[in-house]
């Protein structure tokens, strides 16, 4: 298992209003470090966006749990999908997601690179992400929480460690 984040590049996408029109965003690339470096941060990875489990249980709930989690010095909540920003965005607008940061890994890298990519063809989505969260402490993993039977064209969709609860538990008892 790594011991820290690899170091990749997302390409998301953000506002800038100066643009003007139906479409006031641009790219904008985001490091590891970006995100990782100097922070206490919580991440969920999930198999897609706009998934049942993924929408119904995962995204809300570490919505819900946001306050928690800083109240235990955490300074982001991030969910990763095998997604591209569009995707991301759209899923974000669709959950009301405010307090978590929707990180997309259009390409796969950083979740090729953690070890979680998997084969789903079972389902036609391609490679995603097999479902986990993880605490990282200015890029170092501290802690991981990978659901149950890793394998390539699982036919089940294990959830049960990867959730918020476990993982707000987690940080309370440390």
């Amino acid at each position: 298992m790594r011991s820290h984040i690899p170091n990749v590049t997302f390409k998301t996408r953000v506002r800038n209003d100066a643009l003007g029109g139906p479409n006031p965003f641009e790219w904008k690339d985001l490091s590891s470090d970006n995100i990782f470096k100097g922070r206490n941060v919580v991440v969920f990875s999930l198999p897609g966006a706009f998934t049942p489990t993924c929408s119904t249980s995962h995204l809300p709930r570490y919505e819900e749990l946001y306050a928690d989690f800083q109240a235990q010095g955490v300074d982001a909540v991030v969910c990763v999908s095998v997604n591209d920003a569009f995707v991301m965005f759209q899923w974000g607008k669709s959950q009301n997601a405010k307090n978590v940061f929707l990180l997309p890994d259009g390409n796969g890298e950083f979740t090729r690179k953690m070890g979680m990519l998997v084969d789903k063809n079972n389902l036609g989505f391609g490679q995603r992400s097999w479902r986990y969260s993880m605490y990282v402490e200015n890029g170092e993993i501290k802690k991981m929480f990978i659901e149950p039977g890793f394998q390539d064209n699982c036919p089940t969709d294990p959830f049960e460690v990867s959730d918020a609860d476990t993982m707000l538990n987690y940080l309370k008892s440390r």
